[in-house]
Formats: C-alpha cells, structure tokens, sequence
C-alpha cells in the first residue's frame, strides 16, 4: 500500500487503554471537553482553581458523558477523587516536571497523559516518563503541546518531534491543536495517534477534527488490524475517504465541461481515460485491469451525470 507517510509508517509501539477507547490503535481518537461528541472526554480541575471540591466537580461530569474521562488534578489532594471517577489522568506542561506530582500520578494504577512542557526538550519530557515507570505505571500517552514563543505568547507545534518520540520512547504520541481544529488533519499527516482539542473546543470543532482523522487516516497511515472489528473500522475510513474523493472528482469533472470545445458524453476523451486506467493500475497492482477500468467507468459516467444536473458557481473543493 502507497502512502504519504515515512518509509515506515507501521512503527510498532504499545497501544494505551482508556476505558473503552485504545490510543495508539488502527483507530485514531479525537479528545474534548464533555458534552462535545469527542471519543475521549478530559476535564481540567486546575481551570477551576479549587473552586469546588473535585469529587463534587467530577460526579458532575461522570454524569454528562458515557465516554472514556481523563482529568488533570488541581493538586496531589484531588488524586482520591480522580482515582475513582476517571479512566486515566493528565499531567499538563507546566507540571510536567513536578517530580512528586509525577510520581504520586504513577501510584494510582491509571493510565497517563504527560504533555510536554512549552520549554522542555525531548529528553526531558522522556525522563518525565521514567517517575511513571518508577511507580510501576508504564501506560503513557505523550502530548505534544507545542513551545511557547516571545510573540503574541501563543504556542508553536513541533510536529517534527511526533515521530522522533514515537521511534525512541515506543508509546503513542498525541498532538494538542487547542483551539485549532484545522491543524488536525496536520497532526494526523505528522503520525499523531490522536488529536486533542481544548477543553472548551465547541461540537462544530470536535466534528471537523473527526472527519479529518477520519478521512486522512488512510491516505497517510498505514495500519495492521489484529482482528474483524479492526478490520472493519479501517475499511470504514478507506470508505470515507473514497466518498470524499470520489466528490471532489465530480466536483472537478463538472469544471471539466466548461473548458471542453464539446462537453458531455459526446466529449469523451478515451484516450485520456485509458491512459488513467494505466495510472491506477501502477498504483492498484493487486485490481485487475479490466475492474479498474469497470470502476473508472461507473466514475466518469457519475461525473458526467452530475455535470450535467449541475449549476454550480463555485470552484470544486476537497472538502475534509
């Protein structure tokens, strides 16, 4: 299979379990706030300053959301209450090297997030992980957050790091886009094994981040499905993607016409058609010719049709 990705994109690495959700599967989730659609849920106690007390917060939020919980403590006093209600925890940058935090996150037998400090190296995000492991707790998500520069104060993702992490640490890589969602597709392309948008990312956000992994996830990543659910789930996002392609192919053969001397079927290029046939062929060793020429058919006659229903203004888009 021809990708987009690096010349090894199926690099073995653990997969992490949150509840019911795996990270760093065939599948690659999308983490909100609640109440967003997202596959993974996660809650910041830290955005409420200890306001409320943390068990009070979380039943709360247990009570929004069926899906898999990740929560960011306030402090080592909200550990209990994060132990019971969430599936996994977050340690956020600018804690990343709290060591006691680090450790006392460890002894809670749940799986972690480490997101990597706006200031820190690579090396010193890994040896974040090593206080985890310490504590016996080798489920480890990384987060890359991006490093914090002189202007305007925003953040800049690496997305050059995604990979490196990957090879040396061997545990899943997720990338923060906050409130970004268009940068997802970006982050799927750089082998992200999932996207987290910010807590307060609205539905519309978390929906354009899904249709991204879903529709890029094929294009750029290859994956070995262990089983006929996995199987399954990848043929659905090849299906996707197809469906999006094949849309933007109409869209592009209805602009087709309005440059051709004769349109419609009577403007058939079968020359062009064959030589496209020949394309895919090199591209799809394992098609017959003659189904890929059947296949290619049904297309064109698809565009056509919808050339000719057509009154459409604007330029054709692929819409992700």
């Amino acid at each position: 299979m021809t990708t987009l990705a690096d010349p090894s994109p199926s690099l073995q690495h653990r997969e992490v379990r949150i509840g019911a959700q795996t990270i760093g599967g065939t599948r690659l989730p999308v983490l909100a706030g609640p109440r967003r659609g997202s596959d993974v849920v996660h809650f910041s106690l830290r955005r409420h300053h200890g306001a409320a007390p943390a068990r009070e917060l979380l039943e709360r939020v247990r009570d929004l959301t069926a899906a898999p919980l990740l929560v960011e403590p306030f402090s080592a006093d909200d550990l209990p209450a994060v132990q019971h209600y969430a599936d996994g925890v977050v340690v956020g940058g600018p804690w990343m090297q709290d060591f006691r935090l680090v450790a006392a996150v460890g002894r809670l037998e749940l799986p972690v997030v480490l997101h990597r400090g706006h200031h820190c190296t690579v090396d010193e995000w890994l040896s974040a992980v090593e206080y985890l492991r310490a504590e016996h707790n080798d489920e480890v998500v990384l987060c890359e957050s991006g490093s914090r520069r002189l202007a305007g104060g925003r953040t800049t993702l690496d997305l050059a790091l995604v990979r490196e992490v990957r090879k040396r640490s061997g545990r899943p890589v997720v990338v923060d886009v906050g409130d970004t969602p268009w940068l997802a597709g970006a982050a799927v392309a750089a082998g992200a094994d999932g996207v987290w948008l910010a807590e307060d990312a609205s539905t519309a956000d978390v929906e354009a981040a899904l249709e991204s992994t879903t529709t890029l996830t094929p294009v750029v990543r290859q994956v070995s499905p262990r089983s006929l659910a996995a199987c399954r789930e990848a043929i659905d996002r090849v299906d996707a993607a197809l469906a999006s392609l094949l849309e933007y192919r109409v869209a592009l053969a209805t602009e087709v016409q309005r440059h051709k001397p004769v349109g419609g079927h009577a403007g058939r290029d079968r020359r062009r058609e064959a030589q496209i046939v020949r394309t895919m062929g090199q591209r799809a060793p394992s098609v017959d010719r003659a189904h890929l020429a059947r296949i290619m058919e049904a297309v064109i006659l698809a565009g056509l049709d919808a050339a000719a229903a057509a009154e459409v203004s604007e330029p054709p888009v692929w819409r992700l």
